[in-house]
């Protein structure tokens, strides 16, 4: 009952997030970083995981449960690849580099919006997220979203390092 109910909340937010991006940039004092040569991402530093970063205000709830979602995943997401071609186009390694640039040893957060305006990065965390939380391994995952997203018509996968487990 409990991956139902998950699965449908996957679908439910997946469907309002594609409705909500809308590319909208950050106007707040708080970018630290801007045309960077990420293609126009924008990144924000905050306190810790638990302050999300202010891109994420005007867009929908979901969108920012599944950032905090992300937040708190990010052994999982550092080996999980992304599709959408980021590898190539803005150097990230991993669907994590999707959402977060950089922690720090204060555990300060530089965020990043990529994955606002790009849904194969949030179908591919909410996804991984959903299928650990089910009780599949860092392993598992990461070969479901290979059996789904490889040979399938998107781009090249980010070089990820496999999970020792």
């Amino acid at each position: 009952m409990r991956k139902i109910i998950l699965m449908f909340a996957l679908v439910v937010m997946m469907a309002v997030i594609l409705s909500a991006c809308g590319g909208k940039k950050d106007t707040n004092n708080d970018i630290t970083s801007v045309n960077d040569g990420s293609m126009g991402d924008l990144r924000v530093e905050t306190s810790s995981v638990n302050e999300l970063p202010s891109f994420l205000n005007d867009h929908h709830e979901n969108m920012q449960v599944l950032y905090r979602g992300v937040a708190n995943h990010q052994e999982l997401l550092e080996h999980i690849p992304c599709y959408c071609g980021c590898g190539d186009s803005v150097g990230h390694d991993h669907n994590l580099d999707c959402f977060i640039h950089d922690t720090n040893e204060d555990d300060g957060v530089t965020w990043d919006d990529h994955a606002t305006r790009c849904q194969v990065c949030l179908d591919i965390a909410a996804e991984s997220i959903v299928e650990f939380q089910e009780g599949n391994s860092v392993n598992e995952v990461r070969q479901l979203i290979e059996d789904k997203y490889e040979g399938k018509g998107y781009p090249e996968a980010t070089d990820t390092p496999q999970f020792a487990s």
